[in-house]
C-alpha cells in the first residue's frame, strides 16, 4: 500500500467527516471525542438502548469497547451492532482486557457471535484470548510473552472472517490472505491512557471513508495505523512527557500533511 494512498484517505476523512458512533468506556470518552475532533471525523457516545439501534444505522461506523462493560451497555452494543449490520454499516470491536477475566472474554465471544465484526483490532493477549489461545494479560495490558502477532493476526482473521488488527512495537493489519506490518509511534503512547481506544475509533473513521477503495476495510485500518503511528512520533519530540504528549498529539492528528504522511509512514505487505 503506497504512502501517496494512505495520505489521499487521511484527506478524505477530513474532507467526508464521518459520523463515528462509539460505545466505549467512561475512561476514555473524551479523549476519543476530541482525537476523532482533530482528525476531522464527527463523534457521538449513543449508550442507552432506546436509541442505539437508531444511532447505529446512521452512523458510517459503529466502534463497540468493553473498557468498562457491564450487563446494560453489552445489551446495548449487541441491540447497535445489530442494527449496523442490517443497514451496512462497518462494526469495529475493541475486547479491551480480553483474557484478564473470564467475564471480559465470554462477552468478547458473546459479541463476535451476535454481531457481525468487521475489524477487530486488539494488543496480541487480548486477540488471543478472543479466538481460544492462551496469553498473558495484566489488566487491561499485554504481557509479555511474545510470539508471532503476524501468524495471529491471520489466524484470527481466517477464523473470524474480519480484518484483524493486532497492536504493539509493530501493528500489523489483515484479511487473512493479504496482510500488512506498520512500523513507527512511540513508547509514550503506552502512558497516555485512551490511545489504544482512540486508535480503535480512528480505524472506525477509515473503515466509514475507505468506501469505494479496492479493500475498503483492509486499506482504511492500514491508512490509520500508519497515520496514527507518524502523528505519535510528531508528537513525542525529543523529551516526550505524558500529559505534554497528549495535547500535543491531538494537534497532530488535527495538522497532520500529506506530506508528512508520505515522507514518514512506514508499511510493509508480508
Amino acid at each position: 500500500m503506497e504512502n501517496q494512498h494512505i495520505a489521499a484517505l487521511w484527506r478524505r476523512v477530513k474532507e467526508t467527516k464521518p459520523l463515528v458512533h462509539n460505545i466505549t468506556n467512561v475512561v476514555v470518552t473524551n479523549f476519543t471525542a476530541n482525537g476523532l475532533l482533530a482528525l476531522g471525523a464527527s463523534p457521538v457516545m449513543a449508550y442507552a438502548k432506546e436509541e442505539v439501534a437508531d444511532m447505529a444505522a446512521i452512523a458510517g461506523a459503529l466502534v463497540l469497547n468493553i473498557g468498562t462493560l457491564n450487563a446494560v451497555e453489552v445489551e446495548a452494543m449487541i441491540l447497535a451492532g445489530q442494527s449496523a449490520n442490517q443497514h451496512g454499516v462497518p462494526v469495529i470491536f475493541d475486547p479491551v482486557g480480553a483474557g484478564a477475566t473470564a467475564y471480559r472474554t465470554e462477552t468478547s465471544q458473546r459479541l463476535l457471535r451476535e454481531v457481525k465484526v468487521s475489524v477487530l483490532r486488539g494488543n496480541a493477549a487480548e486477540i488471543a484470548n478472543v479466538v481460544g489461545e492462551s496469553r498473558t494479560i495484566k489488566g487491561v495490558d499485554a504481557g509479555g510473552d511474545g510470539g508471532d502477532t503476524v501468524a495471529l493476526a491471520q489466524r484470527a482473521a481466517q477464523q473470524l472472517g474480519c480484518i484483524a488488527v493486532v497492536t504493539g512495537e509493530e501493528d500489523v493489519a489483515t484479511d487473512g490472505a493479504t496482510t500488512y506490518v506498520v512500523a513507527g509511534g512511540h513508547p509514550i503512547l503506552t502512558r497516555v491512557t485512551g490511545t489504544g481506544c482512540l486508535l480503535t475509533s480512528v480505524i472506525g473513521a477509515f473503515a466509514a471513508a475507505a468506501a469505494g477503495s479496492s479493500r475498503p476495510l483492509l486499506e482504511g485500518a492500514v491508512a490509520a495505523l500508519a497515520g496514527y503511528s507518524v502523528a505519535a512520533e510528531r508528537a513525542a519530540g525529543e523529551r516526550p512527557a505524558p500529559g505534554s504528549f497528549a495535547v500535543r498529539f491531538l494537534d497532530e492528528l488535527a495538522e497532520l500533511s500529506s506530506e508528512a504522511i508520505e515522507r514518514a509512514a512506514r508499511v510493509r505487505r508480508v
